[in-house]
């Protein structure tokens, strides 16, 4: 393998792992903006549901019913 050959062979390997970087960049920008929806809507259900139970006036454990 000449010289000339083994260098286009390197510029060829680098622009694959480049593209490979950049997929793998929007891939790990488009995860994380999906966390942050998540945990977004996660705060939002854990405070509707301390307001249904706030609402309900349910607090802890509740009693056992009477038969047992």
């Amino acid at each position: 393998m000449t010289l000339e050959n083994q260098v286009i062979e390197l510029e060829t390997r680098q622009a694959f792992q480049d593209d490979n970087l950049q997929t793998l960049n929007q891939v790990v920008f488009e995860q994380a903006r999906k966390i942050e929806r998540l945990q977004q809507q996660m705060q939002h259900l854990l405070k509707r549901y301390d307001d249904l139970v706030g609402q309900m006036g349910v607090e802890g454990d509740e009693a056992p019913p009477p038969h047992y």
